[in-house]
């Protein structure tokens, strides 16, 4: 007979504890180990050395990963104290291993909402996705980004929302993305336990029907396919130990690319071959671009590396990457009024801005009180993104900076990188004091967020039905060592009757509305063939709504 959930849970804590002051017969094992960091200035000091710095980090300590005997050293050389909490992540996931092949044998279905027991492959994502969207067409649709991976893979998507192949609702755009970083599996398995929670509810729970109703959801639940594939792949090749202690025939004396945490970009400047990163093993893991240093503001500064070995290495420009490419085309071409990155592990909730020399941000108060009630769901702490340490070129910098939609990065647990999956349910559902809340709820109210007119603008008026509105934004980001251009361009189609309702991200930017000074964007609108009727420049303050009424577009159309 099966254990039931709860049972298998408990036996994951109970083998967990068995494990922790383990040893192993390799000589050099890689380790999770404890560095006390006093100061700011030794934070950069770590940094810079290369090694290899996890997101779990407090005042005064961050984790750093050891993966070999080289690091050791350098660990050594910069004289920092620290304490191994992991003393063999070999021997770890061989344990975690038993525990999951245990967990998804004691389990008919998780309560999670795909009732899944194990950790998904990239082909499981892919087949997931395809699956919401063939079942249910009217709510939800498969979208592939704009640009493939840097080894040519598809990057996919859902979009959910009722109706969700109208081009007349004008609804804000809640985005949700997983795994930036290869290694951080939890972040994949959320985002599309959410898209499928969503999917599920929908017409049951009127609160998830309410908010499909008025917002689209879009979830990427894997958008470094090439470094996830491979992550996962070596995962599948750790061995689980025997009854005598002994390893299965052929297991590798690696890791391998488990803990690869960048993409498959080998060399800068060049595609990446199909199984370019498999070349790069074993031991790949320094390979490539760290995605979530990639993005355009402040990128090239502090907490991104200029060195291509370097975890933090932040890429041979600002957007190198097709990953980041895509996210930014799709951001820009949607208004994404709430976002949220998903990454493993700290149990933080963290807001822009990622350098500590900006201070706030000009929506601080709101954005500190949604996170306030984001973690008092999941038991996280609420921290602005500088507080875990310095970073530039981040997701949720670059879009808030961009568009002024508020993002946020969830730090999804406290253990490790990959937990044994039947802890993912307490992430999702919560547990002890946050049962029945956890990061499901802490997500629920992002999407209402998203769906709030206070948080963000709102154009409406009167115009030719089916005639297309374009809404478009030109302007310059600052890099460390210069500026991008970024354009936002979306646009809507005038519903029969002629009436619009449009909800938009503030027409300022935050560093322009910190100077005291206004944006506008560019308002055209056009035949469906595109001829351009009529031109307005459109300013709209966040929680504000501006009525239009387009009248040279109704005379031109009708002349």
């Amino acid at each position: 007979m099966k254990l039931g959930p709860l049972l298998a849970v408990a036996a994951v804590f109970a083998l967990l504890a068995g494990t922790a002051g383990a040893t192993h017969e390799r000589r050099s094992p890689a380790q999770l180990v404890r560095v006390a960091v006093p100061t700011l200035g030794g934070f950069e000091r770590l940094e810079s050395s290369g090694l290899d710095l996890s997101e779990h980090a407090g005042r005064g300590f961050v984790d750093v990963v050891v993966h070999s005997p080289a690091d050791a050293e350098r660990l050594r050389a910069t004289g920092f104290e620290w304490e191994v909490t992991i003393p063999d992540l070999e021997l770890r996931e061989r344990r975690n291993s038993e525990l999951n092949a245990a967990y998804a044998a004691a389990t008919t279905l998780s309560p999670l909402p795909s009732g899944r027991d194990t950790y998904r492959t990239l082909a499981d994502y892919e087949a997931d996705l395809r699956q919401l969207a063939s079942q249910s067409p009217t709510l939800v649709r498969l979208i592939t980004l704009s640009r493939r991976s840097v080894e040519g893979k598809e990057i996919l998507g859902v979009e959910i929302s009722e109706n969700v192949l109208s081009r007349t609702d004008g609804k804000p755009v809640f985005l949700m993305v997983g795994l930036h970083h290869a290694r951080e599996w939890p972040s994949g398995e959320l985002s599309i336990e959410f898209a499928i929670d969503l999917v599920k509810n929908f017409g049951v729970s009127q609160r998830v029907t309410e908010l499909l109703r008025k917002v689209r959801v879009i979830v990427v639940p894997v958008l470094n396919v090439d470094g996830f594939d491979q992550s996962r792949k070596w995962g599948d090749l750790v061995p689980i130990v025997d009854d005598d202690g002994g390893e299965e025939p052929g297991a590798p004396d690696s890791l391998g690319n488990l803990n690869k945490r960048k993409n498959c970009r080998v060399v800068d400047g060049r595609a990446t071959p199909p199984g370019g990163c498999d070349g790069a093993s074993p031991d790949g893991f320094g390979v490539g671009v760290d995605l979530n240093r990639n993005y355009g503001w402040l990128w090239g500064g502090r907490g991104a590396s200029g060195e291509p070995t370097s975890m933090t290495y932040r890429g041979q420009s600002a957007f190198s990457e097709p990953e980041t490419q895509a996210i930014r085309e799709l951001v820009s071409s949607r208004h994404v009024t709430t976002l949220i990155t998903n990454h493993t592990f700290s149990d933080l909730v963290l807001r822009p801005p990622g350098l500590r020399v900006e201070g706030t941000a000009p929506d601080e108060p709101a954005m500190k009180a949604l996170g306030a009630r984001m973690v008092a769901q999941n038991g996280y702490r609420n921290r602005l993104g500088w507080q875990l340490y310095d970073t530039t070129g981040s997701t949720e910098s670059w879009s808030y900076s961009a568009t002024g939609g508020f993002g946020y990065t969830f730090e999804i647990g406290t253990r490790e990188f990959r937990p044994p999956f039947a802890l993912l349910v307490d992430e999702y559902f919560g547990a002890g004091a946050y049962a029945a809340k956890g990061n499901r709820e802490a997500f629920l109210i992002a999407l209402e967020n998203a769906a709030d007119p206070r948080r963000h603008s709102v154009i409406t008026g009167t115009a030719p039905a089916g005639s297309t509105l374009r809404l478009l934004k030109t302007f310059d980001t600052p890099t460390a060592i210069g500026k991008i251009r970024d354009r936002l361009g979306s646009t809507l189609v005038v519903p029969s009757g002629g009436k619009f309702t449009w909800h938009v991200n503030p027409s300022t930017r935050p560093s322009v509305k910190a100077l005291g000074k206004v944006e506008r964007y560019r308002l055209t609108c056009e035949r469906p063939a595109g001829t351009v009727l009529e031109t307005v420049q459109v300013a709209v303050e966040r929680g504000k709504t501006k009525r239009l009424r387009l009248d040279a577009c109704v005379r031109r159309l009708k002349g």
